[in-house]
């Protein structure tokens, strides 16, 4: 059952955008799979993808009423590896799957059948128990949702991070507030996310002023001194602070015409205590 855990995963994980739970629901879904009568089950696998598809979605569902924060960001994997087993480019972007949480729970999955896993609008239909037509306006829903964003971006390599980067850690590490305002997009926005336990200084902020401030700060007062690594997380460039051999945050980025456009810090420790590497 272990390969069939890695095939379910990522479609577990795109839908839910949590590590925990997308093992929970891969979990399940084989437990009971164990006391199904099989005799009428030609596909294995594709029984197996439909069932994971469909009770991620009810966990989604059922997530999404219980939230209680304002701020939500997935859970960070790191990609920058090859897994002979997981098949990392299936894993969504780290700004793609923040962007799907506007997304209800079916747009989510039919967005991410159709244009991650290739799916034709039937075996969506099929899948998701739909028509085809139903599948169709999902689709088109949720692209007018994302304003039609490009999901082929590529992934980064660790070498590309670094160079990307280094100026960044270089003028936080001076606290040059001009240098550090001219690396930011005018678009530019910062996403903390500390879950239940950790309040962060400000979960939403905007305009180069005002986040360069604030980056400043967060890094003088809680990053400065703490074990640094460059790393690729959800294929985009990232760095990883470690404090006494613990992820304590993850900074990811992304860039636009070699700008720093958005930054999602995740500093909630359930997100980090297990960072999928």
């Amino acid at each position: 059952m272990k390969n069939y855990q890695d095939i379910l995963f990522p479609y577990a994980y795109n839908i839910l955008g949590s590590v925990e739970d997308a093992k929970d629901t891969i979990q399940d879904v084989l437990m009971k799979y164990l006391s199904v009568d099989k005799r009428n089950i030609e596909n294995e696998i594709g029984y197996l993808i439909k069932s994971v598809i469909n009770q991620s979605i009810n966990v989604k569902k059922r997530k999404n009423k219980i939230s209680v924060n304002n701020v939500w960001l997935p859970e960070p994997i790191s990609t920058e590896n090859p897994d002979d087993n997981l098949n990392k480019n299936e894993i969504l972007s780290y700004s793609l799957l923040t962007l799907l949480e506007k997304l209800t729970a079916k747009e989510r999955a039919v967005f991410i059948l159709k244009e991650a896993f290739d799916y034709a609008h039937q075996e969506i239909a099929d899948t998701l128990t739909l028509t085809i037509e139903n599948s169709r306006k999902l689709l088109s829903r949720a692209k007018t949702k994302l304003n039609d964003y490009n999901l082929t971006s590529e992934s980064v390599e660790q070498s590309a991070t670094r160079i990307l980067l280094n100026p960044y850690i270089e003028v936080m590490k001076r606290g040059d507030m001009d240098a550090l305002e001219k690396l930011l997009s005018k678009d530019i926005l910062l996403t903390a996310d500390g879950g239940e336990n950790i309040k962060v200084v400000k979960e939403f902020s905007t305009g180069i002023k005002e986040t360069s401030q604030l980056l400043l700060y967060v890094f003088n007062a809680f990053l400065i001194g703490l074990e640094m690594k460059f790393g690729v997380i959800n294929h985009q460039p990232a760095i990883l602070f470690f404090k006494q051999g613990k992820l304590s945050n993850c900074q990811v980025f992304e860039f636009e015409n070699d700008k720093i456009k958005r930054i999602y810090s995740i500093v909630d420790p359930q997100k980090l205590k297990s960072f999928y590497a």
